[in-house]
């Protein structure tokens, strides 16, 4: 029975496909921004009452949530999608092309949603093959600080919930590879913006100024001592200077320079040695050279730590699922995810999904004004997903 009913739902799966490229197209033509995903929300919301879900709008914001249960007891397992978008301006010549100037899906957020979305309407209707149940998370603002994973946790989205798993489509994997990381696998990501004050003056006369190009050169560059000099070797840390913003014109002496930059880690001794270490940095740097200082420290997404047991099984599934040469070794990343909430809530994993193949359109990195995805690897992903779901709530994949 249980080879018969993932077969039933490969079949239906291979169905779906060419409508789940076009849910994917769709979004990808109108993508919207962190916080701002009210069209993208009420697309989703609209396509799952569709298929016969009750639909919970406006968790945690533009959050929604449907479930899934089965006619049977067991577990609850919960799988998440994200599906904001990015301040980019879209460089691709596709048919699919942003339709939204400065905003771009660059990072595969709008294959993750579709993705789900076929998951959803695979398993619709199919209540009694199920002992448990299924929850589907539909995440706005993952990119934008402070995310919107604690915001529909805190709104009840993992009430009930057992498991969580997610997946990440991966340009910088071949398409048909899976990868299946254990313990601390994406860095914490914190963020700092520094305000300099110093005393302008004529470029001739610098002994009457506090030059705060000068003093915000100094702190730049004292920076990057902090991971050179202070954190172990063996560990792992990062500390990025991505802003530096001062003066007007070649002649004058600024009064005022502005740092951003970023902050990653794993260990969370180290996180705190870190904003320690560059508290005490600009404040004695900008206390020696007579200039004043703000700066606001942000905390952002902790550490995601993949729990071993559930990638012990989640390997194993997919082995069973795609075969041994499907599984692909990647290292722990300094990039960040707010699914890292969910983790520290519930066990679960995320895992990534390739997405590249030969052609260099599929190549470009995350992040990218060019950045897009063999399609085929939405289906991947659904299988992915859908074989996870077997395993937890048929018995076996």
């Amino acid at each position: 029975m249980t080879t018969q009913t993932t077969e039933s739902w490969k079949k239906r799966l291979d169905d779906e496909y060419e409508q789940i490229v076009q849910w994917r197209r769709h979004m990808h033509a109108n993508p919207e921004l962190s916080f701002q995903e009210t069209n993208t929300a009420r697309f989703i919301a609209d396509t799952l009452r569709s298929f016969g879900y009750e639909v919970r709008t406006g968790v945690g914001g533009n959050g929604i949530l449907a479930d899934l249960a089965g006619s049977k007891p067991g577990p609850r397992i919960a799988l998440r999608a994200d599906f904001d978008a990015l301040p980019i301006d879209e460089e691709n010549d596709v048919p699919y092309k942003s339709q939204n100037p400065g905003v771009m899906h660059a990072c595969g957020h709008d294959g993750h949603t579709s993705t789900l979305l076929g998951v959803a309407k695979v398993l619709a209707g199919r209540q009694d093959e199920l002992a448990g149940s299924v929850r589907f998370i539909f995440q706005h603002a993952e990119e934008k600080l402070p995310g919107g994973a604690i915001a529909m946790i805190e709104a009840g989205a993992l009430d009930g919930v057992d498991e969580v798993y997610g997946a990440h489509l991966a340009s910088y994997m071949p398409l048909g590879k899976l990868s299946v990381s254990s313990g601390p696998s994406m860095a914490a990501v914190d963020s700092f913006a520094i305000t300099v004050q110093g005393k302008g003056g004529h470029g001739a006369k610098p002994h009457q100024t506090v030059d705060a190009i000068v003093v915000g050169s100094q702190l730049v560059t004292s920076l990057q001592h902090i991971v050179a000099r202070h954190v172990n070797p063996l560990a792992s840390a990062v500390v990025t200077v991505g802003v530096f913003r001062a003066g007007s014109a070649f002649n004058v002496i600024a009064d005022k320079a502005e740092i951003e930059g970023t902050v990653r880690s794993f260990d969370p001794e180290i996180r705190k040695q870190l904003e320690r270490d560059i508290r005490d940095m600009v404040h004695g740097i900008t206390l020696s050279e007579h200039a004043t200082y703000k700066l606001d420290y942000v905390n952002g997404y902790p550490a995601l730590v993949n729990p071993p047991q559930q990638a012990e099984e989640v390997r194993d599934i997919f082995v069973r699922e795609f075969g041994e040469e499907s599984l692909y070794g990647l290292d722990a990343s300094m990039g960040a995810e707010d699914f890292a909430y969910y983790l520290q809530h519930r066990p679960g994993n995320f895992f990534n999904v390739g997405s590249q193949n030969d052609s260099e359109d599929t190549a470009f990195p995350h992040h990218h004004p060019r950045f897009d995805i063999d399609e085929r690897a939405l289906r991947i992903a659904a299988q992915a997903f859908l074989a996870i779901i077997a395993d937890k709530l048929l018995g076996e994949a």
